[in-house]
Parts: C-alpha cells; sequence; structure tokens
C-alpha cells in the first residue's frame, strides 16, 4: 500500500493560497509581513492568516506558516507575542531556522508543532537527533541531496519519529541554503534575513568559456521521480515559489496532484508534465536527485523560459511564426490567471460575523444568544447559525454590579478579533437593576468561546524569563577549571587547514584549530593519525558533511575523542555530546541571539560558541551569556560567499569533465575569478577535499572589536587557510599572529597598539568589516 504523501505548496498571497487549496494541495506554507525567508513574497497579515486557516481546514489542508529566518535578540519579545497568538489559532506548525527560537518553541510552546527549514542545511543523518531534541517533527532536507542519500535520511527520520520533505518543484540555490551569505557581504541583504538579492542570478562580464550567467542554475523538477522519492520513504513533497502568483502556483500544484493521484492509483505516470512550461520556469532538472552534476543544469536566461521552449517545441524559424507562438503562450496564460480567478473567486477568508444578544429578568437565568454568519467556500452567502447558552443561576435585583452594556462590553468586547467580527453586543433584554455574580459571567464568556472554536485550548500569553549574563570564565579545554575571572583578557585563536603550517605552533600559544575536509576518501584513517601525533591541535569540523563524507568525520571525532572540538556541523554536535566532549559552535551555525548559546548550552553541553560575523556591534552587545560558556569572533577571514555541490569551474574557465565527482572532490584544487557587470570581482575558489566556494575580493579584517568588546568575548580568531585571496599574495602568517598578539595584548591603549594596527593594515591590503557596523 503506498502511503500517504503530501503536497506542500507556497503561498506568498492570498489568492496563491486560495489556488493551491482548490488544485488540491494537503498543505500550504506561508509567511506574515516578519520573520520569514521571503520578504519580497506579498505575504500576508495575522487576521488574514487565522481566515487563510480556517479556509484551508474546510478542505481538510493544512497550513504551515514560516518563521525561518535567523533571530536577533531585541526580536524575541514581539516574537514572543507572535508566538502566543499563534498558539490560540488552529495553526498546524511553523517553519523555523534559528535555533534560539527552536529552543523557545520547545520550552513554552508545545502547543506549535515545529518544522526544520532548508536554512538550517540538513543533509547527513546525524543531523535529525539534533533536530528531534528541539521537539522538531519534521525537517525539509537539502536541496542538493541525491536519492540514496534521501533514502538514509528518510530512514534515519523514521527512527526518530521525524518526518522529511525534498523540494520537487521549482527554483533551486546554487549554494547550500542557509551557507549563503553573498548579498549580506556585497549589499548588506542577508538571505538567512529573508533579503536574498539573488547574486548567482546576475549577469557577470564574458568567462573564458563564453558565459555571461556562469551561476544560474535551471529550476528542481522531480516531477517524473515521484515513484523513486516514495520508495526512498519521503513524506512531503514541497513546491517551490512564494513569490509566484496564483496562476502559477494552481497550475503546478494541479499537474502534481493529478501525478501523484494517477500514480497512486494505476502504479504509472500518467502526467505529461507540459503544463508546467506554460508558467514561469528557467527549464527544468533533476541532476541533484540523480547525483549526476553536469553542465546541462546551467542556463544562460535567468529569467522566464517558457517562451523559448514554447518556440522551440513548435519548430518556428520565421519571424512571424515566433511571433504567433509568442502570442498563443501569451494568450495561454492570461487565460490560465483568468480561470484561477474565476476558481478562486468564491472562496471566503472573511471573519465570522457575529451579534450577541443578552437577555434576562429577575429571577430568571441570563440568556446569551449569539448568531453567527459565516461564508461557506463556494456559496455565494453567508451561512448563519444560532448559538444559545443560560447562566446556571437567576438574576436578582441589585442596585451596584448590574448587568449592563458597559459591563457586558467590558467582558465580551474581546470576541472582536482575528477570528471573529463583532458586529452588535446587545442588551436590551435585559431588565434594569439585576445583577449576577461577574464569576458566572466569566463562565458564560468562556462557554460561548469553546462552543465557537469548538473546544480550542485558550492558552496564556507567554512571557520570557530574564536571561542571567555571566562573565567570562576560564579555559574550556579538557583538565581546565571554570573559575568566574572577569579580567581574564581575550586569547588569540588561529584556523589551519594545512599541515605546512604546523610549524605556527613555534611563533604563538594561541589555540590552533586544524580544519577538516569536507570530503574523504573511504575508509580514510589518515586524520586519526594525525591528531594522535597533534594533540595540541583543536579539530575543527566543516558546515556540510554527507553521506560517506558524514561517516569518515564521525569515525575520526569517535577514534581521536579530543578534548575539545570546534563544529559548524549540528551532526558532529550531537555527536560529541553523546561521547562527552566539549564542543564549540563554529560561525556557520549563524549564531545571532542569547536563546540559541542557552539552547546549546542546556540540551548538549556546548563550551562556547562563535558569534555570527553577519550582525554589529550593538547588536552583539545585548547577547547574554549562559552560565561557564565561552563566546568568541572572527576578526580576520577570507568572506565566505557561497559555497556549492555543483561545480563553478564549468562556467567560468571551463573543465574537462562533463560533471563534477568524487575525484573532483578529492584532488582539484582550481582557482580563478568572476566579474560582474557592476564591476565586482569574486574570487572562485577550490581546496583539495573541499566544495566549491566563492570568497569576497575583501578579507575581512575588524580590529575596532577588540577595544570596543574584548569584556565580551573570550577569544578572537584568525583564518589562516589558503583561500579565497583571488590569487593575492597571502601576508607572511608568522608576522601576521605577532601583530595580532600585540593588539590583543595592547588593548589599543598604546603605541605598540597604533603600530599593530598599522603593520596589518599595510599587509591586508583589501579588507572590510562593513558587518559589523551595518549588522542584520
Amino acid at each position: 500500500m503506498t502511503p500517504k504523501i503530501e503536497l506542500l505548496a507556497p503561498g506568498g498571497d492570498i489568492d496563491a493560497i486560495k489556488a493551491a487549496i482548490i488544485a488540491g494541495a494537503d498543505a500550504v506554507y506561508c509567511g506574515l509581513d516578519t520573520f520569514n525567508a521571503r520578504n519580497r513574497a506579498a505575504n500576508i497579515s495575522f487576521d488574514e492568516l487565522v481566515g487563510v486557516i480556517r479556509l484551508a481546514h474546510h478542505y481538510d489542508c493544512k497550513i504551515f506558516l514560516t518563521l525561518n529566518i535567523v533571530i536577533l535578540e531585541r526580536e524575541f519579545k514581539p516574537l514572543v507575542k507572535l508566538l502566543s497568538r499563534l498558539a490560540n489559532t488552529t495553526l498546524d506548525g511553523v517553519i523555523v531556522q534559528d535555533l534560539g527560537l527552536l529552543y523557545v518553541l520547545n520550552e513554552y510552546f508545545p502547543s506549535l508543532d515545529i518544522h526544520a527549514s532548508t536554512q538550517l542545511t540538513t543533509h547527513s543523518v546525524g543531523q535529525i537527533p539534533f533536530l528531534k531534541r528541539f521537539g522538531v517533527s519534521r525537517v525539509n532536507l537539502s536541496r542538493e541531496l541525491n536519492l540514496r542519500e534521501i533514502t538514509a535520511m528518510a530512514s534515519a527520520g523514521r527512527e526518530h519519529d521525524v518526518l522529511t520533505e525534498v523540494f520537487v518543484h521549482g527554483s533551486l540555490c546554487i549554494a547550500f541554503s542557509g551557507l549563503c551569505y553573498s548579498t549580506s557581504a556585497s549589499a548588506g541583504n542577508s538571505g538567512n534575513r529573508g533579503r536574498c538579492s539573488q547574486a548567482c542570478r546576475e549577469e557577470y562580464e564574458t568567462t573564458p568559456s563564453g558565459n555571461n550567467f556562469p551561476l544560474n542554475i535551471k529550476d528542481n523538477s522531480a516531477f517524473f521521480d515521484l515513484p523513486k522519492l516514495i520508495d526512498a520513504g519521503v513524506h512531503s513533497f514541497k513546491v517551490e515559489g512564494r513569490i509566484k502568483g496564483a496562476g502559477y502556483v494552481h497550475t503546478v500544484i494541479d499537474s502534481f496532484r493529478k501525478q501523484i493521484d494517477g500514480f497512486v492509483a494505476t502504479g504509472e505516470l500518467l502526467e505529461d508534465g507540459e503544463r508546467l512550461y506554460k508558467v514561469f520556469n528557467r527549464d527544468f532538472s533533476n541532476a541533484f536527485l540523480r547525483g549526476d552534476l553536469n553542465q546541462s543544469m546551467f542556463i544562460e536566461n535567468p529569467r522566464d523560459n517558457s517562451k523559448s521552449y514554447a518556440i522551440e517545441q513548435s519548430n518556428a524559424i520565421s519571424v512571424v511564426e515566433i511571433q504567433e507562438v509568442e502570442q498563443t503562450l501569451g494568450d495561454e496564460k492570461e487565460q490560465i490567471n483568468v480561470d484561477v480567478s474565476e476558481k478562486i473567486k468564491h472562496l471566503s477568508i472573511e471573519k465570522i460575523s457575529l451579534r450577541i444578544k443578552f437577555s434576562g429578568s429577575v429571577g430568571r437565568p441570563l440568556s446569551i444568544t449569539c448568531v453567527t454568519q459565516a461564508y461557506i467556500p463556494g456559496s455565494l452567502s453567508p451561512e448563519e447559525k444560532t448559538v444559545t447558552l443560560q447562566s446556571q443561576g437567576v438574576l436578582v435585583a441589585a442596585k451596584e454590579n448590574c448587568i449592563d452594556q458597559s459591563a457586558i462590553e467590558k467582558r465580551f468586547n474581546s470576541f472582536n478579533n482575528a477570528s471573529f467580527d463583532l458586529i452588535a453586543l446587545e442588551s436590551d433584554g435585559v431588565e434594569e437593576g439585576v445583577s449576577i455574580p461577574f464569576k458566572e459571567l466569566s463562565r458564560l464568556k468562556r462557554e460561548l468561546h469553546a462552543v465557537l472554536t469548538n473546544n480550542t485550548p485558550v492558552y496564556a500569553e507567554v512571557t520570557l524569563p530574564k536571561l542571567a549574563r555571566h562573565r567570562k570564565n576560564e579555559d574550556v579545554s579538557a583538565g581546565s577549571g571554570a573559575s568566574e575571572s572577569a579580567a581574564n583578557p581575550a586569547k588569540l585563536s588561529i584556523l589551519i587547514c594545512d599541515d605546512t603550517d604546523l610549524d605556527l605552533s613555534h611563533v604563538t600559544d594561541a589555540d590552533i584549530y586544524f580544519k577538516l575536509p569536507d570530503a574523504y576518501k573511504r575508509g580514510c584513517t589518515k586524520y586519526v593519525d594525525f591528531f594522535n601525533e597533534n594533540p595540541n591541535l583543536i579539530p575543527w569540523f566543516p558546515a556540510v558533511l554527507i553521506g560517506k563524507d558524514f561517516d569518515v568525520a564521525l569515525n575520526i571525532l569517535e577514534q581521536v575523542k579530543p578534548p575539545l572540538i570546534v563544529t559548524n556541523n549540528t551532526g558532529i554536535a550531537n555527536r560529541a555530546f553523546e561521547l562527552g566532549i566539549k564542543w564549540i559552535a563554529g560561525p556557520f551555525l549563524n549564531t545571532t541571539n542569547s536563546y540559541s548559546l542557552l539552547a546549546m548550552k542546556e540540551y548538549f553541553d556546548c563550551a562556547g560558541a562563535f558569534i555570527s560575523n553577519e550582525i554589529s556591534q550593538q547588536q552583539m552587545k545585548s547577547i547574554a551569556r549562559p552560565e561557564n560558556f565561552k563566546l568568541f569572533y572572527s576578526i580576520y577571514h577570507p568572506i565566505l560567499l557561497m559555497t556549492s555541490r555543483q561545480c563553478f569551474f564549468q562556467q567560468s574557465v571551463g573543465c574537462e569533465k562533463p560533471r563534477i565527482d568524487n575525484g573532483c572532490m578529492l584532488s582539484c584544487d582550481k582557482s580563478t575569478s568572476i566579474t560582474n557587470v557592476k564591476g565586482a570581482s569574486f574570487a572562485i575558489d577550490k581546496q583539495k577535499a573541499g566544495y566549491p566556494s566563492i570568497y569576497n575580493s575583501d578579507q575581512f579584517l575588524n580590529m575596532a572589536i577588540i577595544s570596543e568588546l574584548s569584556d565580551l568575548f573570550d577569544g578572537f580568531m584568525i583564518d589562516l587557510t589558503n583561500i579565497g585571496s583571488g590569487g593575492k599574495e597571502m601576508p607572511d602568517k608568522a608576522t601576521l599572529i605577532k601583530q595580532f598578539e600585540h593588539l590583543l595584548n595592547e588593548q589599543g591603549s598604546s603605541a605598540a597598539y597604533e603600530t599593530a594596527q598599522a603593520t596589518i593594515n599595510d599587509m591586508v591590503i583589501e579588507s572590510t568589516n562593513t558587518q559589523y557596523h551595518k549588522g542584520l
């Protein structure tokens, strides 16, 4: 028997949501005008959300709300107010990226179902139990996974009672979601805050391989892969498109609905998918799903490809023939919009109107008659219902505390809310000078609410307890105590990735992190021996570890059992916790608030965390340190813009290999640069056993933080890995270390500090710390 497959649709505005519902979506995800990762979508208001939920539930369709951005400290107060309101709706789930928000939801809002956003970059089986600890019920998997990897993830999900969903149609990011900082660093528009400016769709100067859109890839579509995904154990098929219109959403969802239902009924795929080309597309690829990352994934047209497809299919050659094809397609698109508008025009999300009448006299019960009017989907006129309630006691004559219009309004005006439109409160039927215990009036109010909301529980508004702010502590490495020491100066640490840099340990007593690669030869034991021979090195685990690479990284952790690690991967963090290994959250976990720190400390015994380089000085100041917890910050590093599983060289300088494979991952170490039409250049770099990456032309260099926030941080890191320089000569590492040590020792108070600062500026010619001042 084929399991129930959920078809999950995008809803960027009310019409798109209605279109998804009427097309047969099992669930729709949408966002409010705040706290969601598609701020370019129209989005909806809270009152509209309540109406949408009511409409969707009439069609047995669920509504999920996107709260999928990183959260700043100052936003938790209004966010918790929103969550308190959401808890008193029948919302079916919230989609979340931020670990602090996951913590708050799990601790204080048990009635809200939690889904992990694709922004959490979930790509390995070890991340499932990490998210389960936060109460997550489902996970949206990274779009880069192939069918074998998805199958393993779905199996891990079932083991931990976590549902899995995959994107089956719509736009693809070339970068790993949640790990793209391209527009954050270059334009101040963070993808982690829903403000992606789509640098990957930009036009660039013609590359040596003859391309002007070298980062632009086709849209994703698994339209003909649904049986394989069903066999893989996936629960939800998710369609991307919250900035698309109702016509697009209806066409895509209706096509997938028919394809799924046809396959379930017959075991065959009955739809040809041609309708998908009638609406916006960049052509389609299922290469990630197939694990075949080839050049055919790219397309030179970042805009709508439907016209080009129609012309190609028609074999039109002459100008007249092409114009006819274009006109026909335009007419078909217009007809799609007309048809969808006709189908959804009677779907109402208007509030239920209430007219409440009160009546009663001495010696008789107080009677409440509530008349509701609500539009039933598809009907032209509202449906009217009447509810009558009576008090348990009788009215008595009184001169004080009488039941009058003001007393009634005081207690019943709250029915004028996101769910109901209170037309009238009528008290003319109540005899003057009568009273009833006000607790009885409150009971009637609760009973009426229960009747009107089908006994939906009422949850009190949550107020988060005040966070304790703790002082800096001693070293968290093995064997050291954790005594409080506010005067303990921030310590320098360095990050390297090449064993030729091991000699740097002779010129500094700084902690040395050694960056492990993204990919390994199967069963590789090289790094187990390496760390056992160099016990002073602190392993640094990367953010992305897929499939066998995660298994190898896990083996390194389990075999070496170092006293301390830094990890940017939540699966490694979870296993370190299980093994009792102290761990520090790396900068690519996007930590921007106190609750993320608290979550990692309380749930996983985390020893410390790097604060995100995306946030500003002022935003950092408000963060509260948990007890016995260390804070770190990278003050010098190449600015990573994006990392991809796809190859950046195929469309830039060209590559003799038609596709990227494991051999490419382990052996390629190319570098080049691309320049957009605005004149900005970016370095493309690939370390051996690393993913292709793009870096800013500037290095990040923030010396100001040393004098301004040294009391907040326990350590400042400089990244000395040989990446992201764009062909520029790397400064002498030993000299650079010494100058940074001078900065930390002098703390901005002497001529020696100024000399060190000037020397560093001379050594690092192109640098920026704009994010430190601008923030999110």
